[in-house]
């Protein structure tokens, strides 16, 4: 299906309920309060439920307050068309997917492993992030952007892109981007609280979490493990995963860093966070585990302790760089 069928099921419905990915970042915030903005100047209703708290860096988001936690009462929403938002699997929406008692789904996502799990999908890995999505979205509508619909979907594009610097950018994000910025987007600002806004609790943890990576393949891999001793008061493991990552990308000579950390909330699972410079399909790795994403950045989740999915997942790697695995 494309995006003109999207359009049609947009204009058919009249109350959404909207939800991406559990963790959510950037790009799954910058895409729901994108969509959200887009069906109320439609004169449309929308709620957006998480399923996880929202990440620190995103205050400056206009429209974090609509974006409600699941809880008990999230059963009485009224609703009468579910969108998932840049969200591979139905089940990565955490407990949301369940509030739907026989709606239609809309599934608008631009991972390579996405299941086409909804009634209408519009999936497109060529897509630099699911908010240049919704950018194209409101093109094909004919509808206006306003400084906050602005804002949120740059955010999301600017994220998921690394700051326009990951192989997913195109000339099409240029030129979303350069259109949205026209709308009184300060991005110097939105870069700060974006990447350099780390709160002081976290500092402490996030340091532990570098000094105790570990090299495997002749430095090629780089492994990161948030245990125990993580997090710290006030602060989550959700927060600083992408801190750790994109460490790990910095190092001379490592081409796909992992990290570990207990699934929280489970006994016995750990998720697995993947990026890769780009010789390695880290999608390809995730996928062998029932996880997915892209090329150069996926995941997945292991029942077992964090030793023994540690080995099972390197040795998946160094088998995908051609090189023997040695604890």
């Amino acid at each position: 299906m494309s995006i003109n069928a999207i359009c049609r099921s947009i204009k058919k419905y009249h109350n959404y309920l909207i939800v991406a990915h559990t963790n959510p970042e950037g790009d799954a915030l910058g895409a729901e309060l994108g969509f959200y903005y887009l069906v109320k100047q439609l004169g449309k209703r929308a709620t957006i439920i998480s399923d996880d708290q929202l990440p620190y860096g995103y205050d400056f988001l206009p429209g974090l307050q609509y974006i409600r936690r699941l809880h008990k009462q999230s059963s009485r929403i009224k609703f009468d068309c579910l969108v998932v938002l840049d969200c591979a699997d139905l089940k990565r929406t955490g407990g949301v997917y369940k509030l739907r008692q026989g709606q239609p789904v809309l599934n608008i996502d631009h991972h390579i492993s996405n299941q086409n799990f909804g009634d209408v999908n519009w999936v497109n890995p060529g897509s630099s992030s699911c908010s240049e999505m919704i950018y194209d979205l409101y093109k094909k509508l004919h509808l206006r952007f306003d400084q906050k619909s602005a804002l949120v979907l740059y955010t999301g594009m600017m994220t998921d892109t690394g700051s326009f610097r990951y192989s997913n950018t195109s000339s099409a994000t240029f030129s979303a981007a350069a259109e949205l910025v026209q709308y009184g987007i300060k991005v110097a600002r939105v870069y700060r609280f974006a990447y350099e806004n780390i709160p002081l609790a976290a500092v402490k943890p996030l340091l532990k979490i570098q000094s105790g990576v570990k090299f495997f393949a002749q430095g090629k891999i780089a492994v990161f493990t948030i245990d125990e001793y993580f997090p710290g008061p006030g602060v989550s493991a959700i927060d600083l995963a992408d801190q750790v990552l994109n460490f790990g990308r910095l190092i001379k000579g490592v081409e796909v860093v992992a990290l570990f950390k207990n699934n929280l909330g489970k006994r016995s699972e750990v998720r697995v966070n993947l990026r890769s410079q780009g010789k390695v399909d880290v999608n390809k790795i995730a996928a062998f585990f029932a996880g997915g994403g892209h090329k150069t950045a996926a995941g997945c989740t292991l029942a077992g302790n964090i030793q023994a999915v540690r080995r099972k997942v390197v040795a998946k790697i160094c088998s995908e760089l051609k090189i023997i695995f040695r604890c």
